[in-house]
């Protein structure tokens, strides 16, 4: 701008902050003065920008506070015409009558320190807000630690007490109960191991939702050749026919995905039930961006209207009486695949089968 000066000015409230400035002499980096007595509160009460030729002929100069300085003339712009946030000033030191071209340029910065100063504002909120956020999944982390250790010792230490208890007076007082006595106790031995098997499931449920990922390569073939032997081992009096085709590998937390293939596996095992032969087929397509892989069963399959149920916590679409669950397995295959940023879904017709998909994405 060839002038002798420049300042950098600051509202705070009904005050004019002198942030900074660059000029051949000091002027008055650092202070602080009343809106309405100084130009650049000028330039920002009234929105607009203001060049004067000679300061000394215009009373919007406090001309005392300028008379120690060597300013004659100068120009300020606000930052942020519509409600002003700062102002911009150049100085000259000989009587100067600014272009309309220099009063552009001013502005010009102007409107860039505008868009600056709102980005910081915006990054500062930002931070604030991840900084709030991250103090609450801490309390939130800390109070699920406490809930697990509860359930794990609080609540398992009765139902094991509950469960031996009515085992002895099983064994002890057989004689002197009747049969429906007897049928009564082994329903509350039944509820105590679903409701143990509940607490397991929550249990790991809590600790996959905390548990951060480890990434390494992972074969999801070898995944699923293990769980098909142990399925074969558990279930010797079943007839299966497993299809595995060729899967490609993937990039994830090994831990964690062995869990997804055991619950869908384990689904597919379990409503195949009622067949005399379960075809279970496992398989994957490529896509650009993700791999998506499936298992698909012929078992008794479920209405698609109550698909957006399947995957939630405690959500079943199934009695106790025709299958057994918590409704938490596919819950944790959700949470575990959504933490690899992948998707899961279902395709489903009622007896007909059900395909269980599950997507990954590409990973050197």
């Amino acid at each position: 701008m060839g002038s002798d000066g420049a300042t950098f000015v600051l509202k705070e409230e009904n005050y004019c902050h002198y942030v900074d400035e660059n000029a051949i002499s000091p002027l008055w980096k650092g202070k602080r003065f009343p809106l309405n007595t100084c130009i650049s509160g000028w330039a920002m009460l009234n929105r607009q920008s203001v060049a004067i030729e000679d300061i000394y002929t215009d009373d919007r100069i406090p001309h005392a506070a300028y008379r120690p300085t060597f300013v004659k003339s100068l120009v300020m712009v606000p930052v942020r015409t519509s409600d002003p946030i700062a102002a911009i000033g150049n100085y000259w030191a000989k009587p100067h009558q600014a272009t309309a071209a220099e009063i552009q340029t001013l502005q010009t910065l102007a409107d860039a320190v505008s868009v600056a100063m709102e980005n910081v504002r915006i990054i500062q909120e930002l931070e604030d807000r991840v900084r709030d956020r991250t103090a609450q999944l801490e309390m939130v982390n800390k109070e699920l630690e406490a809930f697990s250790y509860s359930v794990s010792h609080d609540l398992r230490a009765p139902l094991r007490a509950i469960d031996g208890f009515s085992k002895m007076i099983i064994e002890d007082y057989q004689a002197v109960l009747d049969a429906e006595g007897l049928r009564l106790f082994n329903v509350i031995r039944t509820n105590i191991q679903k409701m143990s098997q509940l607490i397991t499931d929550l249990l790991e449920f809590s600790r996959t939702s905390r548990a951060e990922l480890k990434l390494s390569p992972v074969s999801i073939s070898a995944l699923y050749r293990e769980v098909i032997n142990d399925v074969k081992r558990t279930e010797p009096n079943r007839r299966f026919r497993f299809t595995l085709k060729t899967l490609p590998d993937t990039a994830g937390d090994i831990a964690l995905l062995k869990l997804v293939v055991q619950n869908l596996l384990g689904n597919a095992v379990k409503f195949t039930r009622p067949k005399k032969i379960a075809s279970i087929t496992i398989g994957s397509r490529s896509e650009p961006e993700r791999i998506i892989y499936y298992v698909r069963d012929n078992g008794v399959g479920f209405d698609m209207r109550y698909a957006d149920k399947l995957f939630g916590v405690f959500q079943r679409l199934h009695r106790d009486d025709e299958f057994e669950g918590t409704g938490l397995g596919l819950a944790l295959v959700q949470r575990i695949i959504h933490k690899h940023g992948g998707e899961v879904w279902a395709e489903s017709r009622l007896n007909k089968g059900t395909t269980l998909f599950f997507s990954l994405p590409r990973r050197e």
